[in-house]
């Protein structure tokens, strides 16, 4: 009998597949981890040899008013490695602290508390350096700019846009909508106003056949996204990509479409997972932060779905381990998602009505999640809440044992399991189809 691990919260689940069903692995490609010195080391040359940009230290001028964009505590970037060196930079162009501000690229996700802000860019940061949320919603601290490719209205923080030197951090992963997030997404949707979020993220954008997993090329997403964060100023970005378990294993700074050119290329060496077929069932690992709330666990089963093929076949079952200790998420956006989902009699309900009345920021998760399923279902084990889980018209399993038991009720004894245990970064491509990436 096989047997299989996947994270769930801060910790694991180890779980052993029942008679008559066979497991596959499906794992990202494994290269070598920066940790500890070699990981601050690797920075600082990324910093010293920039990717078609001069330096920091030769850009920034004393007087310059210099915005930092970091990543909200639903990403996993090293912001706590990556800030001192880039903050080194600026000390050594003589740039005072008075002018720097670090903005947390929340988009339309709940503000961050302070053990939050401390967990993800360390106390001494904290204390030095003028920190501070975006606010989506607030008009004082948003300015228009216009639109932008494929009509994308380009409404951007205030201070993102006023600084005379804009930087940004990011992790270059793969992303539902934008192929790959990082680059010009920590800005670009991060520090978006609302009019922003919400029209790069409706059926226009999300039914687009070149809105994909993984994809770059014709991907209108990424094409109003990149212009939007052109527009708004941003010169330089210090990005990484990360292994399976969160290990750095690339770092860029530089230009900001050029630096993140290149991690794209090392991401779809990581996380391209080729498969030789479909799957009966899938057991989509997330783990912390990502499996915190229903919102940001429920990627992991539209990721398996808009794949470049799908890896579950049409009715099957994608089975998500999350403890969801947020419930559906306490941002605006994820309480929209619960309520659009939650009111619907079925999915295709969701799916005309988005599709002929649009909707609001966080509503397109409801929207896609309609889309996948339709396609199969989508058990959840583990939930604190499992009357939420219920009520976002996915299946509550208390443990992996009861899942699997269900799938074989509902499906049959003899059947195909895919065991992603990071399913937000590998990418499985089924060999026999033409792959968009």
């Amino acid at each position: 009998m096989q047997q299989f691990t996947v994270p769930y919260s801060h910790s694991k689940i180890t779980f052993t597949l029942p008679e008559g069903m066979q497991g596959d692995l499906i794992q990202s490609q494994a290269m070598p981890p920066l940790t500890g010195p070699d990981l601050d080391r690797a920075i600082r040359d990324a910093l010293a040899h920039p990717v078609a940009s001069p330096p920091l230290r030769q850009i920034a001028r004393p007087s310059d008013r210099v915005c930092i964009v970091v990543t909200d505590i639903t990403r996993s970037c090293p912001d706590d490695k990556l800030l001192p060196p880039l903050l080194d930079e600026l000390e050594a162009a003589g740039v005072p602290d008075a002018n720097i501000t670090i903005i947390v690229a929340l988009g339309m996700h709940r503000s961050s508390n302070d053990a939050e802000r401390r967990s993800m860019l360390g106390d001494a940061i904290i204390q030095r350096y003028d920190v501070r949320d975006h606010e989506p919603q607030n008009p004082d601290m948003l300015v228009d700019l216009g639109p932008v490719a494929w009509n994308v209205p380009a409404v951007t923080n205030r201070l993102a846009l006023e600084a005379d030197l804009l930087i940004a951090t990011g992790i270059v992963e793969p992303h539902q909508y934008a192929g790959f997030s990082g680059g010009r997404k920590t800005v670009a949707i991060g520090v978006a106003g609302e009019p922003t979020i919400e029209y790069t993220h409706l059926p226009w954008a999300l039914d687009h056949p070149r809105t994909r997993l993984g994809n770059l090329d014709g991907n209108p997403f990424h094409e109003a996204i990149t212009e939007i964060a052109l527009k708004v100023g941003l010169r330089f970005i210090l990005n990484v990509v990360v292994d399976d378990d969160g290990r750095v294993v690339a770092v860029r700074a530089g230009h900001t479409i050029e630096a993140f050119d290149t991690l794209v290329d090392i991401a779809r060496d990581l996380y391209v997972a080729p498969i030789e077929h479909d799957y009966d069932v899938a057991v989509a690992g997330v783990g912390y932060p990502k499996d915190s709330n229903l919102y940001q666990a429920s990627r992991a089963a539209s990721y398996l779905v808009f794949a470049p093929t799908p890896v579950v076949r049409k009715g099957g079952i994608i089975i998500l381990p999350a403890r969801c200790e947020e419930g559906p998420g306490q941002g605006i956006g994820e309480q929209r998602f619960f309520e659009r989902i939650k009111r619907a009699t079925n999915m295709q309900e969701v799916l005309d009505e988005a599709r002929r009345d649009g909707y609001k920021p966080g509503e397109q998760r409801a929207f896609v999640m309609a889309k996948v399923l339709e396609h199969c279902d989508v058990m959840v084990v583990g939930a604190d809440n499992p009357q939420e889980v219920a009520e976002a018209h996915m299946i509550p399993a208390p443990d992996m044992e009861s899942a699997l038991r269900m799938c074989q009720e509902r499906l049959g004894r003899a059947l195909r399991v895919a065991v992603v245990p990071h399913a937000l970064l590998t990418l499985p491509v089924i060999r026999q189809e033409p792959a968009l990436v």
